[in-house]
């Protein structure tokens, strides 16, 4: 998920989508301790994508008070 997309997202959009990276992130952590991952990289790319929206949703809480 590029920054844009994020920006793109109202404040819903954005919980939703960090809920939705948390369970995907649980997924894969659980599939890597079972030797199931195949794609180890994707654990990188989710923790990048979650600190993204973390950031967007935090500019939109500011940016609302």
């Amino acid at each position: 998920m590029k920054a844009q997309e994020v920006q793109k997202l109202d404040l819903a959009g954005c919980q939703a989508q960090l809920m939705l990276l948390l369970e995907e992130q649980f997924r894969l952590r659980m599939q890597h301790a079972t030797g199931q991952l195949a794609k180890t990289s994707r654990l990188c790319f989710v923790r990048r994508d979650i600190a993204r929206v973390r950031t967007a949703i935090t500019v939109k809480k500011e940016t609302h008070s």
